[in-house]
């Protein structure tokens, strides 16, 4: 079948089905007439052919850290459901956090002919500056605030705050702090910034031997724990940077004897669904996750319909601190 077939066919002209087939205006009832033909005679437009008439490929690249995280998946799902409704398919690229991976990704995309990239961000290095700088195609990142591009990030102080907050409303002075590299700005950076604006607000300051680093792992923040615990650091508050890590630091509080939140209360960040499992179930803050995904997409979109009127924006969303067993006493 050709769109001149098609036409025929739906008694319309071939610019009617042409801006059907683009998601152009065209009237309810042509629009029915062509949907009708097209459903009988199980027609595929090809995607070589719209390609060459349109200068598109109705492909985005998403670069992502790691597939085996929920939160990564929730931010695809939620950039699935735009790019779906809006005729585009996605290709991702799993970095496994190699910050060159990414980087190579970025310029394999760049060359690759996609309509656009959508880069879910952990540690940006200046050579992913200069990258997102030199972009030739439409980009967005998400998890990160980059002035060099739209944008899309949480608000990790302000939910890293108001979980210490809650710990010390509580009593709790002595606060130990799990967190991961400096070098993510959000998610290391940012939140330990919250936790610290919160301890001078209250008048204390974060005890760096109270301090460890670890990965994004449960078993990353099992090990961390129990340095804490080997070196005898007394501490009755816990933050961790994640809910992975924070199960796997409360996991050795009890192999240790800590009672939680009795002897320690303990928060994360990111209301995971393994937050509700745990006993007790992790306080921590709620991200919009698959909004963050959603929020991107659009953004993309906007880049790739109308480029020049599209713009740098940035946008933070919000949280919601979800308070449950592990600190209540």
């Amino acid at each position: 079948m050709t769109i001149a077939e098609i036409a025929a066919q739906a008694g319309v002209s071939k610019a009617s089905v042409s801006r059907y087939l683009n998601n152009g205006y065209v009237s309810e009832e042509k629009r029915e007439r062509i949907r009708r033909v097209i459903e009988e005679t199980g027609y595929v437009p090809s995607r070589q052919a719209q390609q060459l008439r349109t200068g598109r490929t109705r492909m985005v690249g998403v670069i992502l850290p790691r597939i085996d995280s929920e939160s990564i998946s929730r931010v695809v799902r939620g950039i699935s459901q735009v790019l779906d409704r809006a005729g585009f398919q996605i290709i991702l690229a799993n970095t496994e956090n190699d910050e060159k991976k990414e980087l190579e990704y970025l310029e394999v995309f760049r060359k690759g002919r996609v309509d656009g990239i959508l880069l879910v961000a952990t540690v940006l290095t200046a050579a992913h500056h200069r990258a997102i700088r030199q972009r030739e195609v439409p980009l967005v990142v998400i998890g990160q605030e980059v002035p060099e591009c739209p944008s899309v990030f949480h608000d990790d102080i302000g939910a890293a705050r108001a979980l210490t907050e809650r710990m010390l409303n509580a009593g709790r002075h002595r606060l130990a702090y799990i967190g991961v590299t400096p070098k993510d700005k959000a998610v290391g950076a940012g939140r330990r910034a919250g936790v610290e604006q919160a301890l001078a607000a209250a008048g204390l300051a974060l005890d760096e031997t109270l301090c460890e680093q670890t990965p994004f792992s449960l078993e990353g923040g099992r090990d961390a724990c129990m340095r804490l615990l080997q070196r005898g650091a007394d501490f009755d508050a816990l933050f961790c940077a994640t809910d992975s890590i924070a199960a796997g630091a409360m996991q050795a509080l009890i192999e240790a004897g800590r009672r939680v939140p009795k002897d320690v209360m303990v928060t994360g960040v990111g209301h995971g669904r393994l937050s509700g499992f745990l006993q007790p179930p992790l306080t921590t803050a709620h991200y919009y996750y698959e909004k963050s995904g959603m929020e991107a997409a659009r953004l993309l979109l906007e880049q790739i319909e109308d480029p020049e009127n599209a713009d740098d924006r940035q946008i933070r969303l919000g949280f919601e601190l979800i308070e449950q067993g592990s600190t209540k006493v």
